[in-house]
């Protein structure tokens, strides 16, 4: 079969609220696509959902239409995004990469603005910045102060010019696999896949997106100490490749 232009890869863990909702949006996209969900040992109910809608397009009617695009993958216990990405990667078969969190963050409906550097030919990577331009992010002081201690250590380190490292949308050429080894299981990948596409001197780009944060109490997953994990992951990944 001829390869789809675009693969989505969901990590997903503990999103039964919003998994459903951010495939909806992602399939209601105008784009030829393929997405590959992989679920990160999920123990909230997430799992099952997603199980059960795999058995339901297994058995597919008139009434409940095959989706021949979407396809479920289950980690046998829960590794992190990066894991979770590094499985949901290798089943990709698209010309194109997304990067797409399963908590409705950030919006499915830019997807246009994100591929179109790609598709004319004008960067191999393309970053979805919250903090770009007149992009519409709603980040509390801490986090934002984060990002940028991290952002502009990796800046300093890869000689990139980006706004938002940790960004969630991360666009690429599939080809891009093939040339980087992933190694991270956590929050970690963000920096590292940095870091990796910078030395391989990949023109990268960014496009402002809106976002939409969630608080911890409502599910969000990174903490502060991730942060001091991210920069120990960017100065390893920058310094030693």
């Amino acid at each position: 079969m001829r390869s789809p232009i675009l693969t989505v890869v969901i990590p997903v863990f503990n999103e039964h609220s919003t998994i459903g909702e951010v495939i909806r949006r992602v399939q209601a996209v105008a784009v030829e696509k393929e997405i590959v969900v992989v679920d990160d040992g999920s123990t909230d109910g997430t799992r099952e959902l997603l199980q059960e809608m795999a058995q339901n397009l297994a058995r597919s009617t008139g009434e409940t239409p095959k989706c021949p695009n979407l396809r479920f993958f289950f980690q046998g216990r829960n590794c992190g995004k990066g894991a979770a990405l590094r499985r949901g990667f290798s089943e990709a078969k698209g010309h194109i990469v997304l990067v797409q969190d399963a908590d409705l963050e950030l919006d499915p409906a830019e997807y246009p603005a994100l591929l179109a550097p790609i598709m004319a030919g004008k960067a191999d990577v393309v970053f979805g910045s919250r903090f770009l331009g007149n992009a519409k992010g709603n980040v509390p002081f801490r986090y934002r102060l984060a990002n940028k201690i991290l952002t502009t250590t990796s800046n300093l380190l890869t000689s990139l010019s980006l706004t938002d490292v940790w960004t969630g949308y991360k666009v690429f050429r599939r080809e891009i696999l093939s040339g980087i080894d992933l190694r991270e299981d956590r929050f970690g990948f963000e920096p590292e896949f940095t870091a990796k596409v910078a030395r391989k001197k990949w023109r990268v780009l960014e496009i402002p997106v809106s976002y939409e944060r969630r608080s911890i109490k409502k599910g969000k997953k990174i903490r502060l100490r991730d942060g001091v994990k991210g920069m120990w992951s960017t100065l390893r990944y920058s310094l030693f490749g």
